[in-house]
């Protein structure tokens, strides 16, 4: 009897191991197509934070002009460097916002790399 439950135990062990390595070869292609999208993610959101940037360093320089044209007696100007400063904290919570999405996706890239590499070797 313990001769059989051995042999038993020894069949099931294979067959689980088995099904295992299938299920992690069928699941390659997912990984590839995710770890290509978090790929493509973040070269948008490095895209979008060069963007912010730009936009930043415009306003920056529209405020700058502002003041000046402000100090020299023009009050339209005046009013036209808070709307700027106001363009300015949108740009910069924008571009923290756009930063932490690149963060995010560079560790979703590391942990499907990790995941792929896994199902390849069958760990």
């Amino acid at each position: 009897m313990r001769r059989y439950l051995t042999h038993l135990l020894a069949l099931s062990v294979l067959a689980v191991g088995t099904a295992v390595v299938g299920y992690a070869q069928s699941d390659i292609p997912n990984d590839k197509k995710d770890l290509n999208q978090d790929r493509r993610d973040r070269h948008n959101d490095r895209k979008d934070v060069r963007h912010d940037q730009r936009d930043l360093n415009k306003d920056r320089r529209d405020i700058r002009d502002d003041r000046e044209d402000c100090k020299a007696g023009n009050k339209a100007d005046c009013k036209d460097a808070r709307k700027d400063q106001k363009d300015i904290n949108k740009d910069k919570k924008d571009l923290h916002n756009d930063r932490k999405d690149v963060r995010k996706d560079t560790r979703d890239i590391q942990h499907d790399r990790r995941d792929l590499h896994q199902d390849c070797h069958g760990k």
